[in-house]
């Protein structure tokens, strides 16, 4: 979060506080005010109840008279303590809720910066990597295999960019309802082979291993799940090592159609398991984190999860790493 921002979010929380200790010094001079108020009363009530018994020398009177005048003194007081401590509740939960809006702004604040930051690199990288190849194809009279290998490397960078683009675009249309979901019979087990064949292609240093059970459907949007699944294996082969194994296997069982996919990556800690999966959200500090991402492929593949009755959830791989594991419900028997 730029320090403009950082300013205005602590000027806004000074003012604030200042705000709500002037609120809870006044409703304690109030109660204050009104004890002494009553305490006077009961004074005066007791004072003329003393005269007259002097004038009636009526003792029994007397007595009733100053039960009356304590009793009400007694419940007067005993108001004024539940009416300060249900104003004063009322502020502090108003005064929570606030503070937890201001907090959440502040949070989605620095998400989106570490958003826009994210995205600037991605957009930038590719775009001057494609440039570069293409001045290069332009000035130098290289010969038929440096031109192919140039070339795919131009590509590969404009998939990234499709890539990118694609999530950015599939994410707002979601959120906006303006993305028409066109659900339909598809086999799952092909579209997860397809998709495991172009990473392999893309990425021929990782070590790929397909178990994938055959004709497994299900029903859904097949652009909405081919991005489900390339964000996985995105996300697999993003945060493991060159060389090592990625893992995709995809069974039935039980009337559902589960899909798992094991890295061997640093693995997710336990108290974040639940938050990779929210908006703008990335591990660790933007400034400092060697990995690529804008922080929507996680989110975008628990969205279109849910858009097709699926469940997503994460746990550790053995001996390092995780298994993002994908539970589709509406299958086709």
């Amino acid at each position: 979060m730029n320090q403009k921002v950082k300013n205005r979010f602590t000027k806004t929380a000074v003012i604030f506080g200042v705000l709500l200790l002037y609120i809870i010094a006044a409703l304690v001079w109030w109660f204050i005010s009104l004890e002494k108020q009553n305490d006077e009363m009961l004074a005066y009530k007791l004072e003329k109840t003393e005269e007259v018994i002097k004038i009636d020398n009526d003792l029994a009177h007397y007595k009733a008279e100053r039960h009356k005048a304590i009793d009400l003194h007694r419940r007067n007081r005993v108001k004024y303590a539940g009416e300060g401590i249900v104003f004063l509740g009322l502020i502090l939960l108003g005064a929570f809720y606030i503070y937890r809006s201001i907090r959440r702004q502040i949070q989605m604040q620095r998400q989106q910066e570490n958003f826009m930051m994210a995205v600037t690199h991605e957009l930038k990288t590719p775009i001057a990597v494609s440039k570069l190849n293409l001045e290069t194809l332009l000035k130098h009279n290289l010969d038929e295999q440096k031109q192919s290998k140039i070339i795919r490397m131009t590509l590969e960078e404009t998939k990234r960019l499709d890539f990118l683009t694609n999530n950015i675009l599939v994410s707002s249309q979601l959120e906006s309802k303006g993305y028409q979901i066109n659900k339909e019979d598809l086999d799952f087990s092909t579209l997860l082979r397809d998709r495991v064949k172009e990473f392999r292609s893309r990425f021929p240093e990782t070590n790929f291993i397909e178990q994938i059970e055959p004709d497994s459907e299900v029903n859904g949007d097949p652009l909405l799940l081919q991005i489900l699944v390339n964000n996985l294996l995105e996300n697999a082969v993003k945060y493991s090592e060159k060389g090592s194994t990625l893992k995709v296997e995809l069974t039935k069982a039980d009337g559902e159609v589960v899909m798992k996919i094991f890295d061997e990556g640093p693995g997710v800690p336990d108290q974040e398991k639940n938050n990779i999966f929210s908006k703008f959200y990335r591990i660790g500090n933007e400034t400092t984190r060697k990995a690529k991402g804008s922080g929507l492929g996680l989110y975008l593949c628990k969205k279109i999860g849910k858009d097709h009755n699926a469940d997503i959830s994460v746990t550790d791989n053995e001996p390092k790493g995780s298994i993002f594991v994908v539970r589709f419900k509406d299958v086709i028997s």
